[in-house]
């Protein structure tokens, strides 16, 4: 690779473990908008949910899709957090990895603009990064459509092979290498993947892989 690459890194679950606090809330939140605004009951909502995620890789793409939803006011609020501060695992040697890395740091996220924003602000890291790519930006496409990706690239006028992308879900690391970066992937299991080049545990361990990625 030539020169320092631009390190994209996925935020929930990658920079921080969104899945005992934050991931419940949102999924709670999302199947109550459900409710409200398509008349279902409780176990039609949290179905239906499920069926979006699972087929459109968002819930919001299958409401988008197929009933019209407004993404803003749908994201707004599903993205509500009165004790955020409580809910986000902040690991004090994080920021000491990222600045560690040489090169530029973005954030590619599914989320929102202000809930994005505002993780990164409780983690005590954003700073330390030149850009945050939310799904606002990419017009509600999120990851693993390649529109996302693609913008990103011309936005900060790079090429594929000069990015290394951090993520913890594999279909999106698939986009990733078909447009020729390099891949991270965050997870403890035992699997691994032809699209994946290097996997670690938790985001802390990257460090000790930099001489595979640059």
């Amino acid at each position: 690779m030539m020169g320092y690459p631009l390190w994209i890194f996925d935020l929930d679950n990658t920079l921080h473990d969104a899945s005992p606090h934050i991931f419940p809330h949102i999924n709670r939140s999302m199947t109550a908008y459900l409710q409200r605004h398509l008349q279902l009951d409780e176990a039609a909502a949290n179905q239906l949910r499920m069926h979006y995620w699972q087929r459109y890789g968002a819930t919001l793409s299958g409401l988008m899709r197929h009933h019209g939803t407004d993404p803003d006011h749908f994201l707004w609020h599903t993205h509500q957090f009165p004790e955020l501060d409580r809910m986000v695992l902040r690991t004090p040697r994080l920021r000491h990895v990222l600045k560690i890395l040489p090169g530029r740091k973005v954030v590619f996220s599914n989320a929102p603009r202000h809930y994005a924003h505002a993780v990164l602000k409780l983690l005590r890291v954003d700073d330390l990064f030149d850009d945050v790519l939310a799904v606002e930006h990419t017009r509600y496409r999120p990851k693993p459509d390649s529109y996302g990706f693609l913008k990103l690239l011309r936005r900060h006028r790079i090429k594929a092979s000069h990015c290394v992308m951090v993520e913890d879900s594999l279909e999106n690391l698939r986009t990733a290498k078909k447009l020729g970066m390099r891949t991270v992937w965050v997870n403890a299991d035992s699997r691994n993947s032809p699209c994946v080049d290097v996997k670690i545990r938790e985001v802390m361990q990257l460090t000790n892989e930099l001489h595979r990625l640059i």
